[in-house]
């Protein structure tokens, strides 16, 4: 079973520090524009470093789920490689954002898009789960006759 499941447990993880590389970053930027918890304003620079992160973190969850969904039901490696174009595409994201807010358009969009292909894997993967398990209908087995 580990053999089906370890690309996605490795993304996963390389997930879960790329968010506290993100946390990281907001406490510095506190440090750095003396900002006290718990504001969330101040200079333009420390507000875009915040917002990077705090939209990373809200798109976190949905990521995980599509990427563990998408590596059950559909394939292992193609979510996995997708999960990793996902995480790359965030750290663009938050750096261009911290750079400044229009450099963060061309990331948001890449990643979204990443998502929504997560989204159409996961979906015919537990399409073809349903048919194949309660229908009796074997979907990969048709198209390869």
């Amino acid at each position: 079973m580990l053999d089906q499941i370890h690309l996605l447990a490795a993304v996963t993880v390389l997930g879960v520090l790329e968010q506290a590389y993100f946390f990281l970053q907001v406490i510095y930027a506190r440090r750095a524009f003396g900002v006290s918890p718990p504001k969330i304003s101040g200079p333009p620079e420390f507000e875009r470093v915040f917002r990077a992160q705090v939209n990373s973190s809200e798109y976190f969850p949905i990521f995980l789920a599509l990427l563990w969904q998408a590596g059950l039901f559909f394939h292992q490696g193609l979510a996995a490689a997708l999960g990793l174009l996902y995480l790359c595409a965030r750290y663009c994201y938050f750096m261009g954002y911290r750079a400044s807010s229009s450099e963060r358009l061309a990331p948001i969009y890449f990643s979204s898009g990443v998502l929504w292909i997560l989204v159409a894997a996961s979906a015919l993967g537990i399409l073809h789960f349903f048919l194949s398990h309660y229908v009796g209908l074997n979907v990969l087995r048709l198209l390869t006759a």
